[in-house]
């Protein structure tokens, strides 16, 4: 029997551009090879895709990659050769990965791809859309302003009659806490609009919740599927879930799998994650990210479409405790994709009418 042939796509041109080299690291090596063939597409910060043997950093140093559309599309590198694959697993984390254009390219070569598709993919991306929709099916956000570029930032001591502090700034269409910060004062505040409106035109303004961080991991379609809920314990030097206390900082976090809560927090957290997940319209898989407050309440604070695949991300340690080995979560993903664009497949894609042309 051939064994099914796995373009593992990874880089970026995004803020996350490592992680995603990381993770795609982790994927090509517990990649089952009895049923799996991978084929390394790395893509440079600065937008060239590439052909690469294994995953490295030095993706520059494979075959330079076109793409050509002839109804199923494939990548030729500049040897003329075609990459004839199967499906394609997108391990591209932040912006040109998780925002839905990359997922729209395969779309066009009719691809089969791992994970969430351009709309589910768009919508989770960009956290005030998502905030917005999520409000509209009843599912608990904290509560935010948005803030654009094009308009005048309100001054500190306005704000904070509305908003008390400390409160979060967020760009609103990044991940792994980019653009992110925490505001006490004046001077904190015009930092934290400059750093965030260095990555977007979109900011967010989040009160700051004094809240224990869950996590809650989604596994297929037909129904989907949760895990227990875990949780990130941050040392106390960090006030909030940095980048570096997320991948740089071996002592930053430790991690409870699964999570010590009561059955009615367990019950709500899986809950409100499944619903989240459905309502964004996402697929195959995704970690959602929610806040427990000392009193209890719960809000769902994001999702992440393409969630890490790294030594320390919680997506497959959630799977892990509940049977699932690295390389199992892997194969189900892959099966989860086949099957969905089998299923798409079956739709029909004419019409029969009147119509000259």
């Amino acid at each position: 029997m051939a064994r099914t042939r796995v373009a593992v796509l990874y880089g970026g041109q995004s803020v996350e551009h490592g992680v995603s080299i990381n993770s795609a690291r982790n994927i090509g090596q517990y990649l089952d090879r009895e049923r799996f063939d991978p084929v390394f597409i790395g893509i440079t910060p600065t937008g060239g895709w590439y052909h690469t043997p294994t995953v490295t950093k030095h993706i520059e140093q494979g075959s330079p990659l076109s793409v050509r559309l002839t109804g199923k599309g494939s990548w030729i590198t500049s040897a003329g050769v075609s990459l004839e694959v199967d499906v394609v697993f997108p391990v591209l984390h932040g912006t040109g990965g998780e925002d839905g254009t990359v997922q729209g390219l395969l779309g066009v070569m009719d691809l089969p791809m791992v994970g969430t598709g351009v709309l589910g993919s768009a919508l989770c991306m960009n956290k005030r859309i998502a905030k917005q929709l999520l409000e509209r099916f009843d599912v608990p956000v904290v509560p935010y302003r948005v803030l654009y570029r094009t308009d005048p930032a309100p001054d500190f001591r306005e704000l904070v009659n509305a908003v008390p502090v400390p409160f979060m700034v967020k760009a609103a269409n990044l991940g792994s806490s980019v653009g992110v910060s925490k505001v006490r004062d004046a001077a904190s505040y015009d930092a934290a609009l400059a750093d965030a409106f260095q990555y977007d035109d979109t900011v967010l303004i989040e009160e700051f919740v004094n809240a224990r961080e869950i996590e809650c991991a989604i596994l297929g379609n037909d129904p989907p599927e949760a895990s227990l809920p875990g949780e990130i314990v941050m040392n106390p030097k960090y006030e909030f879930y940095t980048f570096d206390a997320k991948y740089v900082d071996p002592d930053a976090v430790s991690i409870v799998v699964p999570a010590v809560l009561s059955a009615d927090e367990t019950a709500t957290i899986q809950s409100l994650s499944l619903r989240a997940y459905q309502v964004l319209q996402c697929q195959d898989f995704a970690r959602v990210d929610l806040f427990l407050t000392r009193d209890g309440r719960i809000y769902v604070n994001e999702i992440n479409t393409i969630p890490g695949f790294t030594n320390s991300s919680m997506y497959p340690m959630m799977w892990q405790e509940r049977g699932i080995a690295f390389s199992d979560l892997i194969t189900r993903l892959i099966d989860c994709a086949l099957n969905r664009y089998q299923k798409n497949r079956d739709l029909r894609r004419d019409f029969s009418s009147n119509l000259t042309y």
